[in-house]
């Protein structure tokens, strides 16, 4: 392992996920419990003919449903992300989705709300469904707005923190430096600053979402590409797919260890330890003993 001491990013992103799910988690309790101080609050001021419990109930239900709803979000974003450049495409799709959302939403809490109000020997009544259809579908397209803008501003921030990758693009003018199709450097921005990574400096290669990481001497750089397109930019004599999720740079591989399964286990020399699939074996075989 390497001895660089692991910084705060580092650890950050050693649990991301678990930060990320705790994100959500404070996010919609708060904001549910913040709203029924405000309605338990305002029902008093103008109507006193209810129960404190029915407007926690309607808060939590609401915000229970909607932190239910987040991976969905999430992976529809994923499966169909906001392009400028096709606004008219991403609107349309996004519309869809946000109605899709809004009525998940309203069964899902509707249904909730039924049942709490039957524990409490009470019926739930949620009045003029078209109508309140709309006033339901008018917040929730706010909420689906928000939760995409917080996604967006959380990888802006992630990327500029962590630093992107680029591939090298060829000059306006004057010859390239160096060959365009099998780049030997990447460039590379973190918080507004550029630098260079060698190529030959890439440890290995892990597919994330929408982007190629590029793992190099203990930090992870995002690159927007798909495995396929960056495969095929690299130089085959030094990096070798090894995984439909992983590439690694040969010279880093420390030890290959056979598992029972026919798939492999790389150990890399820095400490990481990466999936051979049984489709890449021979391969790799081949490429580590010539």
């Amino acid at each position: 392992m390497s001895d660089r001491p692991a910084s705060p990013l580092d650890r950050y992103l050693a649990h991301r996920r678990r930060y990320e799910i705790g994100f959500w988690f404070a996010y919609w309790l708060m904001h549910a419990s913040l709203n029924s101080i405000d309605v338990v609050l305002a029902l008093h001021r103008s109507s006193p003919s209810f129960e404190d419990w029915e407007p926690v109930v309607w808060e939590f239900s609401s915000c229970l449903m909607l932190l239910a709803l987040v991976p969905a979000v999430l992976l529809y974003e994923r499966r169909f992300p906001l392009r400028w450049q096709h606004w008219r495409r991403s609107a349309a799709l996004h519309l869809a989705g946000s109605l899709a959302f809004s009525l998940s939403h309203v069964a899902g809490m509707v249904g909730l709300r039924a049942l709490a109000y039957a524990a409490m020997n009470s019926r739930y009544d949620f009045g003029d469904w078209p109508r309140e259809l709309l006033y339901e579908y008018l917040k929730d397209v706010r909420s689906y707005v928000y939760m995409l803008a917080i996604l967006y501003a959380y990888r802006l921030l992630l990327l500029r923190l962590q630093g992107e990758a680029r591939l090298l693009a060829e000059p306006e003018e004057g010859a390239p430096v160096e060959p365009i199709e099998r780049p030997e450097r990447f460039l590379v921005r973190k918080l507004g600053k550029d630098f260079l990574v060698a190529a030959r400096d890439v440890e290995w290669l892990e597919a994330a979402e929408n982007y190629v990481n590029l793992h190099v001497r203990g930090h992870a750089y995002p690159l927007r590409s798909t495995m396929s397109a960056i495969e095929q930019r690299l130089d085959p004599e030094r990096f070798l797919r090894v995984h439909r999720r992983y590439i690694v740079n040969l010279d880093q591989i420390a030890h290959i260890e056979p598992l029972d399964t026919g798939d492999a286990r790389l150990l890399l020399k820095d400490g990481a330890k990466l999936p051979c699939s049984r489709t890449y074996r021979a391969a790799l075989k081949t490429a580590v003993v010539r």
